[in-house]
C-alpha cells in the first residue's frame, strides 16, 4: 500500500522526472502549462503518493483567475505507469479536493478526461463560460464546486493569479536557464 503526504523539496527531482515520463516535452504547448509558467504551485495542497520508499506519484493545484474569481488548477497527476489503475491518483486528487475545501477554496478546473475526473465529482464547464490560453478542447474543460454554486460563477478567460518568478520566452526561469 501507498502513503499519500505533502509534497517537500526534495521530491521536487523525482516528480519532474515522473512528469517527464507520464506527459513527455509536448505538455508544454498546453494550455494549462501556459497558466503554470512562472507560478508556484500551492504548497500545501501539493502532495505525493510513496511506496515501497519511492516516489510512484504526484497532483499539485496552481492558484488561478477565471473572470475576477478566484480558482485553482489541478494537475498534472502523474502516476508511474505500472501503479496505474489501483486508485493512487484519485486519492491523490481527493486528498488535495479535501484540504482545498478545507482551506476555503471555492472551485477546482482542469483539462481532462470526464469519464476519469467524474469519479471525484468533476462535471464539464458549458462551452463557452471560461476561456483558456492557447488551443483547447472545450469538451475536456471539467470543473468542480468546493462550495454550492461556485461552479456556476465562474465565468471568463482562466488567467494566473499570481508570478512567482519571471520566465523566458521559451520557458526557462531567468537566471537559471534550465527552465526550473
Amino acid at each position: 500500500m501507498w502513503e499519500i503526504r505533502e509534497e517537500r523539496a526534495e521530491d521536487r527531482a523525482a516528480i519532474d522526472a515522473l512528469v517527464e515520463k507520464s506527459f513527455g516535452p509536448g505538455r508544454y504547448v498546453k494550455s494549462a502549462y501556459r497558466l503554470r509558467e512562472g507560478v508556484a504551485p500551492e504548497p500545501s495542497l501539493s502532495f505525493v503518493a510513496i511506496e515501497d520508499g519511492a516516489l510512484r506519484g504526484s497532483n499539485r493545484f496552481w492558484p488561478v483567475i477565471v473572470g475576477d474569481t478566484p480558482a485553482l488548477l489541478l494537475g498534472p497527476l502523474a502516476v508511474e505507469t505500472e501503479r496505474r489503475g489501483r486508485g493512487m491518483g484519485i486519492q491523490l486528487m481527493q486528498r488535495g479536493i479535501d484540504e482545498a475545501r478545507a482551506k476555503g477554496h471555492r472551485a477546482i478546473i482542469l483539462v481532462g478526461d470526464l469519464p476519469y475526473y467524474s469519479r471525484v465529482g468533476f462535471v464539464p464547464i458549458p462551452r463557452g463560460r471560461v476561456k483558456l490560453p492557447g488551443a483547447v478542447d472545450y469538451s475536456r474543460v471539467l470543473g468542480l464546486s468546493l462550495v454550492e454554486g461556485a461552479l456556476e460563477a465562474l465565468e471568463g478567460l482562466v488567467k494566473r493569479a499570481r508570478v512567482d518568478h519571471p520566465v523566458r520566452a521559451d520557458g526557462a526561469a531567468l537566471g537559471k536557464g534550465d527552465g526550473s
